[in-house]
C-alpha cells in the first residue's frame, strides 16, 4: 500500500518563475514610460534589480520583438508585437461592461473627467476616461497610463481597500520609484490612512498643478479591490461642499458597479 504524501512536504518553486517574474517587473516599468520610453538606468532603478540583469532581460526582449530601442534617445520602450499580442482579446473585460453604464451616469452628473483604473500588480492602469460636459476639463492621463500605486488618489483607493499588510508591502516595493512623483512612504501611507477612515481617496493637489481629485475603490465579490473611479477636476470646482456631493455620487455608482461585478460572477456560475 503506497504511503500517503507528506502535507508538510515544502512546495518546490517553478522552474524558471524568477525569470519570468524579472521579465514581467521589466515590462511594466517600460509600460510606465509609453511612447516616450524609459533610460535603462530607471529601469534598474524601480526594479531593484542589478545593471547586467536588466541589460540581459531588455536585451532578449528586443530580440523577441516585445521592447524597441529609441535610437535617438536610447530609451526602451514597449514594441509593436505587444498590441497585436493583445489583439487576441478584443472583447471589452467584464469590469468594463459593468462600469460603463455607471461612467456615463457619473460623467454627466457631474461634468469633470472621470476616470477607471485598475491595479496590475504593484501598479495602476487606465482604463477609461470620460470627459465632461464642463468648460475645463483636467487631462491628467490617457487610457493605458500606467503609475506606481500609491502617487494618485486612484492608487490610494485600492491600497485603502487592501488589508493594511499587503498595501504596506506594495508601498515598501514602489519606494524607489515614488521619487520620480516628488513623494514617499510615510506621505502615501498616511494618505491610505486617511482614505480607508473617509471611506474614499482624496489628493489635495493632483497630478497636474492646481487640480484635485476623489477616488472611491470598487470590490470584487470575494473584497479584493478591482478598481478605482476617480473625478479630477481644477481645485475650485472641488470645495468642501462638492466633495461631499462628488464622493456621495461615486460612492453610489461603486456600489452599483459592484452589484453587477457580482451578477456576472452568479450568471458565470450558474
Amino acid at each position: 500500500m503506497d504511503k500517503p504524501r507528506s502535507s508538510s512536504r515544502p512546495v518546490e518553486p517553478r522552474r524558471g518563475a524568477q525569470a519570468i517574474r524579472r521579465a514581467l517587473s521589466v515590462l511594466r516599468i517600460l509600460a510606465a514610460g509609453r511612447e516616450d520610453g524609459v533610460p535603462l538606468a530607471e529601469v534598474v532603478q524601480a526594479t531593484g534589480l542589478t545593471r547586467p540583469t536588466v541589460h540581459r532581460i531588455v536585451h532578449v526582449l528586443v530580440e523577441e520583438g516585445i521592447v524597441e530601442r529609441h535610437g535617438r534617445t536610447g530609451r526602451y520602450a514597449i514594441g509593436n508585437q505587444v498590441p497585436e499580442l493583445a489583439l487576441a482579446r478584443p472583447r471589452p473585460s467584464p469590469l468594463l461592461v459593468a462600469a460603463d453604464p455607471s461612467l456615463r451616469r457619473a460623467s454627466a452628473e457631474i461634468g469633470d473627467t472621470l476616470f477607471l483604473t485598475v491595479r496590475t500588480g504593484n501598479d495602476t492602469l487606465c482604463i477609461d476616461r470620460r470627459i465632461g460636459a464642463y468648460p475645463i476639463q483636467v487631462l491628467s492621463i490617457e487610457v493605458g497610463a500606467r503609475r506606481p500605486l500609491g502617487v494618485s488618489s486612484a492608487g490610494v483607493a485600492i491600497l485603502a481597500a487592501l488589508p493594511a499588510p499587503d498595501a504596506r508591502k506594495i508601498v515598501a516595493a514602489n519606494e524607489k520609484r515614488f521619487e520620480a512623483y516628488r513623494t514617499d512612504i510615510v506621505t502615501v501611507l498616511g494618505q491610505v490612512t486617511s482614505a480607508r477612515r473617509r471611506g474614499y481617496g482624496i489628493r489635495e493637489i493632483g497630478l497636474v498643478q492646481g487640480t484635485k481629485s476623489i477616488s472611491t475603490w470598487i470590490k470584487t465579490p470575494d473584497g479584493r479591490p478591482a478598481a478605482a473611479m476617480t473625478v479630477s477636476a481644477v481645485r475650485t470646482r472641488l470645495g468642501p461642499r462638492r466633495e461631499q456631493e462628488v464622493a456621495e455620487i461615486l460612492l453610489r455608482e461603486a456600489h452599483i458597479i459592484e452589484q453587477a461585478i457580482r451578477g456576472q460572477a452568479m450568471l458565470s456560475m450558474g
